[in-house]
């Protein structure tokens, strides 16, 4: 996976030290309701298509540049489904991280699903009733959120509520 340049020179400074970082994730939805996946290089292991934010960039831009970036596909982020906090992280390189997680949902507009760059090993469109077995149960909540039709973003509530179903729309 390619370490951006500002990660890169994060850790010449604070080594393999936890980094806070923000994350997106994109639930990229076809005109037949397909889930877009792609298998990572990392992993080896499908998931919905994810990305650090450049410092400075908007969330939503940012969701999109990945998209087309990994898969060749455009899209138009659609609106914002739920805002989430990884587990403490170890990659591969042994570097550690967390990460905020901003999920948008986002429907495709062009392009056509391939391996755009060496994060992906295969991508293609799923039916999110038939994903495969090795997408984890954090992305499938995700997934989850982004098609529960709820106008709201989901989040952990004030009191630590994990099931907590809230608007954002007062913050």
């Amino acid at each position: 996976m390619p370490v951006p340049e500002f990660v890169r020179e994060l850790r010449q400074m604070i080594g393999r030290h936890p980094l806070w970082m923000p994350g997106v994730t994109a639930v990229v939805l076809d005109d037949e309701g397909r889930v877009l996946l792609g298998r990572r290089s990392d992993t080896g292991k499908w998931a919905l298509i994810t990305g650090i934010l450049d410092p400075g960039e908007e969330p939503a831009l940012g969701t999109a540049r990945e998209c087309l970036e990994e898969t060749g596909v455009e899209v138009v982020v659609e609106r914002l489904t739920s805002v989430t906090v990884s587990p403490p992280l170890v990659h591969v390189n042994g570097d550690r991280a967390q990460y905020l997680e901003l999920t948008f949902r986002c429907r495709a507009v062009g392009g056509e699903a391939r391996v755009n760059d060496d994060e992906s090993l295969e991508v293609g469109w799923f039916s999110p009733d038939d994903l495969p077995a090795d997408v984890g149960p954090r992305q499938r909540q995700r997934l989850a959120h982004a098609l529960s039709g709820a106008a709201e973003a989901w989040f952990v509530g004030a009191d630590g509520e994990a099931d907590a179903k809230q608007s954002l729309a007062g913050s």
